[in-house]
């Protein structure tokens, strides 16, 4: 066997010499070693990876500069797609920090101390490929003007933002997740009117007195918790299909505030109605799973509420149902109610 080999090289070594070709090439490849020894090396392609930040070799295409105290915008490669400058104490994004980053995809900039006036009116113009963009816990006191209208995913909480405009959001239809909550907003008027994608709505811990207009109907997460909301609008759910989850503890709805069955829509999974002022339980759909109510007024335990029919085919298929801290107790509550809720695992009263 040993002679066979000692044949066939020694019939390929003139060959190879002749022909500039190396018989042994498959084995190390001169392009693969090239190959692995550039991937060791920093990239360089559409400039060098700024001293202050790290560009790793096996993932060329992101830059990392957070938590690096950084107190202005790095130079950014334009082939990198996640820049990562959370952490910093960067004040600004001039209009030219990202005319070179136009590959950007995700833009990380939460914990900073940036400002409304500090950030360019185009400093997102030309970042057509930008998807996620994280603002949150800033000094903002509006949203930046011309931002990507490739963003599905937009997070500017923790700011001191007072009013959105129809204009801070037009053209966004691709938005699917958008964080908003506190802030200071007063006021929403229709500029939700145009994310037509949108499935997570937070803009709780703000000042809003009545939910927005204009609520996008893809919403699956609608979180308002912790405002001064004394009332819902009529026909408040009815335009949903996807809604599943509804947070609006921390508010000042009353029952005249809130029109009859306006949560008896089909769909609901879970519904926080906790620390308002009701005296009443609300009437919810019987495949409503979570209904948080502690802390309000409610004097009256209404089997009604949960069951308009009880009998063995007829239940809830509420599985937690939280009525502590209101003014009854757990004598108020009908003998039939095992029957109406005998899915309920957790029942506080």
């Amino acid at each position: 066997m040993r002679v066979v080999i000692v044949f066939v090289l020694s019939a390929l070594l003139p060959l190879s010499l002749c022909h500039n070709w190396d018989p042994f090439a498959w084995l190390y490849g001169r392009q693969s070693q090239g190959y692995y020894y550039a991937s060791l090396q920093a990239d360089t392609a559409g400039g060098a990876c700024p001293d202050e930040c790290d560009c790793p070799p096996t993932f060329p295409v992101a830059m990392y500069c957070d938590g690096r105290g950084l107190k202005a915008m790095p130079t950014i490669p334009s082939r990198v797609k996640y820049l990562y400058l959370q952490n910093n104490a960067i004040t600004a994004v001039p209009d030219s920090a990202l005319v070179n980053a136009t590959n950007l995809v995700w833009l990380m900039m939460h914990h900073n101390q940036l400002t409304s006036d500090g950030i360019g009116r185009k400093a997102f113009l030309k970042l057509e490929a930008l998807d996620r963009l994280y603002l949150q816990h800033n000094n903002l006191t509006s949203i930046p003007s011309n931002l990507p209208r490739t963003l599905r995913d937009l997070r500017i909480n923790h700011n001191k933002i007072e009013k959105v405009t129809p204009a801070d959001l037009e053209g966004m239809a691709n938005l699917t997740i958008l964080y908003l909550n506190d802030n200071a907003v007063t006021d929403m008027g229709s500029s939700l009117r145009a994310l037509k994608s949108l499935t997570l709505l937070d803009i709780s811990g703000n000042k809003l007195t009545k939910v927005p207009e204009s609520l996008p109907e893809q919403l699956h997460q609608l979180y308002l918790e912790y405002n001064s909301i004394d009332a819902l609008p009529e026909s408040f759910l009815g335009h949903f299909n996807q809604l599943q989850y509804i947070r609006m503890a921390h508010n000042q709805l009353t029952d005249k505030g809130i029109p009859a069955n306006t949560f008896n829509v089909t769909g609901l999974v879970e519904l926080d109605l906790s620390f308002n002022k009701l005296e009443r339980i609300p009437i919810v759909s019987t495949t409503l799973q979570h209904l948080y109510l502690q802390a309000n007024q409610i004097k009256e335990f209404t089997l009604g509420s949960f069951c308009s029919v009880v009998d063995v085919t007829n239940f809830s298929r509420l599985q937690t149902l939280r009525l502590d801290g209101n003014e009854i107790s757990q004598q108020d509550i009908p003998t039939e109610s095992s029957l109406c809720l005998r899915l309920a695992s957790t029942v506080e009263i």
